[in-house]
């Protein structure tokens, strides 16, 4: 799930995951979890000790909450669905960029299908998501080019990740579901959701190139991250950027601006 299930994971990405348990003939719902639980358990630390941290929010397949059965997976979706509180946005900005890596793969299509199209038929969650996403705007100020927040004794410190390339994927998300898009990428969300809502070529291929520019400049900063400051990772100063890589950055941002103007036009907010 998360930014792996979107194929946008990056050097300091960490586990996002789950399973789908479908049990033989003979063996209950309950049996195939205690056995597998375990196992789960013992990949998520071995994919701990192979780089990838384990999610301090659980979302992992070794936590009991996420190893379900597919009906159970639905009536979670669906209560996010309905509810549209808070957290359920929360969840469905994690979960409902799923994709399925091993196994009976066919499971995790199933879902995707039931997924699409009870989203499509509920306007009102989407329009919920729309709204949710718009209260995080791209960091550009009136005054100054950027809109930064203070990092330890550094000021003017941009949060690429929340900021910057936050705005194009959680609206991606919102087109997909609503066009029926079963791509779960960024990029493939915007192109395929756009050429479903016949926005001009031109328009889209600019929301792309500056979502991926911002995921350029987040993966050179996490390379040149000393160890030990992970916390910064995805933050960076954009005036100790060049002058061109400064300018993209603020047309970047530009153009997650107009990209949510979209939405906010297209949801009436």
């Amino acid at each position: 799930m998360g930014s792996e299930g979107r194929y946008e994971q990056t050097l300091y990405t960490d586990q996002d995951n789950g399973l789908i348990i479908a049990p033989p003939p003979g063996v209950t719902t309950e049996n195939a979890k205690a056995r597998l639980l375990p196992i789960a358990k013992k990949i998520n630390e071995a994919l701990a000790l192979c780089g990838f941290p384990l999610c301090k929010g659980g979302v992992m397949a070794g936590n009991p909450e996420w190893l379900l059965s597919l009906q159970e997976w639905k009536s979670k979706f669906e209560t996010w669905i309905e509810h549209g509180d808070p957290d359920s946005l929360l969840n469905a900005a994690i979960f409902f960029d799923f994709r399925p890596i091993y196994g009976n793969q066919a499971l995790g299509e199933e879902l995707r299908k039931w997924l699409m199209a009870r989203a499509m038929a509920n306007p009102r969650f989407l329009h919920q998501m729309a709204e949710n996403a718009l209260k995080n705007r791209p960091p550009l100020g009136f005054v100054r080019d950027f809109v930064g927040e203070r990092l330890g004794e550094r000021e003017n410190m941009v949060n690429l990740k929340i900021n910057g390339i936050g705005p194009f994927i959680d609206t991606a998300r919102i087109y997909g579901l609503a066009s029926g898009v079963e791509s779960t990428s960024t990029s493939s969300r915007l192109r395929s959701a756009g050429q479903a809502l016949r926005i001009p070529a031109a328009e889209i291929e600019g929301w792309i190139g500056a979502f991926q520019f911002v995921q350029m400049l987040r993966l050179r900063s996490q390379h040149s991250t000393p160890e030990g400051e992970a916390q910064t990772v995805n933050f960076i100063d954009p005036y100790e950027l060049n002058t061109l890589d400064r300018r993209i950055l603020k047309e970047s941002f530009r153009e997650a601006r107009k990209l949510q103007s979209r939405l906010a036009m297209d949801y009436h907010l």
